[in-house]
């Protein structure tokens, strides 16, 4: 685009197309607030797990990282009776 030169004729236009170039870094930011903001809470582990998973799809977040952030959400007296157990689980299902 040159100078002094108009590509757009409304301003909606313009503000349309900046979406589409900009569209894929503002979902994953999304995702990722998204993820930082679940916490189990009172909710029972199979909700909580539930919207974990959806919300980790497709989210910067993988191997390692993502399995701490998941145990450091969890609900504090279910993640030490995890750490105790003989045989602890191996997935997330588990």
């Amino acid at each position: 685009m040159e100078i002094g030169e108009v590509e757009f004729r409304l301003a909606k236009e313009f503000l349309l197309e900046l979406r589409k170039k900009f569209r894929k870094g503002d979902e994953e930011s999304i995702k990722v607030t998204e993820l930082k903001r679940i916490e189990q809470g009172g909710r029972i582990m199979k909700e909580f797990v539930q919207e974990f998973q959806r919300a980790a799809r497709s989210n910067r977040y993988k191997g390692r990282e993502l399995v701490e952030k998941f145990k450091r959400e969890m609900n504090g007296t279910i993640r030490r009776k995890l750490m105790k157990a003989e045989k602890p689980p191996t997935s997330i299902e588990q």
